[in-house]
């Protein structure tokens, strides 16, 4: 006889699951403390330490996923989860970081700013969730939340450590917290890195080339990681900007 079940939606391999896995979803609460721990430490006055905390948040929100694919431990639950720990780690701790170091001098003017970074985190992470499988996964739509996160806790960080007061940064921190809200929701491309094989051998000076970088960034982390993520904020628009310059020339007779 026919079957007459209705059709059942094919779901995406890594989200099939619907298990619990312990290993990926342990980086994921790491992530998770390290962004709570962000704002604890802000709230105490300690926004060094704030900043530093939303640096580690990013390295284990960076290995979950990995974790996951290795192990083949991907879920539903997982997916939910790491959304969950980033709405916290890159969107509300940043935004409150900033928000108690410089911009809450600013009175009105800095708690909105502050919103539109969160707000912006949120809608950024809820595009990447609904738009997973449609999109080109060597691209990222919009700025990603933790590149921003990077960007606004990069600036606290370098900022205190050349013994700047958040007065004397409030407004550039104004500027930024802003740029950083509208870049996560805006439709520029930045690349993701999704396309990189870490199972298929590189040059031999693909290796010196990581060695100097890890040399570099521990010659003054707070300067180079703040540079490193400005450059790839700024990365989005200069891609814009060549390729509305690329149809420009296309159209001339």
């Amino acid at each position: 006889m026919p079957d007459y079940r209705p059709h059942q939606p094919l779901l995406a391999p890594e989200l099939r699951r619907r298990g619990i896995y312990i290993l990926p979803n342990l980086f994921t609460t790491a992530a998770l403390f390290s962004g709570f721990f962000a704002i604890v430490q802000a709230m105490n006055g300690r926004f060094e330490m704030a900043a530093v905390a939303i640096f580690v948040a990013m390295i284990f929100d960076g290995l979950d996923g990995r974790v996951a694919r290795l192990t083949h431990t991907q879920s539903a639950f997982g997916a939910e989860y790491d959304s969950l720990s980033d709405m916290v780690s890159f969107g509300a701790a940043p935004a409150l970081v900033i928000y108690e170091w410089a911009l809450k001098g600013l009175g009105k003017l800095g708690w909105i700013a502050a919103f539109i970074y969160c707000a912006g985190a949120a809608l950024r992470l809820a595009r990447f969730n609904t738009n997973l499988g449609v999109v080109d996964k060597r691209w990222f739509q919009g700025l990603p939340s933790p590149a921003a996160a990077a960007l606004v806790a990069g600036l606290v960080w370098v900022a205190i450590d050349n013994e700047w007061s958040g007065e004397e940064a409030r407004w550039f921190a104004c500027a930024l917290t802003i740029f950083a809200g509208v870049t996560m929701v805006s439709n520029l491309r930045y690349w993701s890195g999704k396309d990189i094989n870490l199972r298929k051998s590189v040059p031999f000076m693909m290796v010196v080339a990581l060695a100097l970088g890890f040399a570099l960034v521990s010659s003054y982390p707070p300067g180079v990681l703040f540079a490193l993520f400005l450059a790839y904020a700024l990365s989005g628009y200069a891609l814009c900007l060549a390729g509305w310059l690329k149809r420009k020339k296309g159209c001339e007779p």
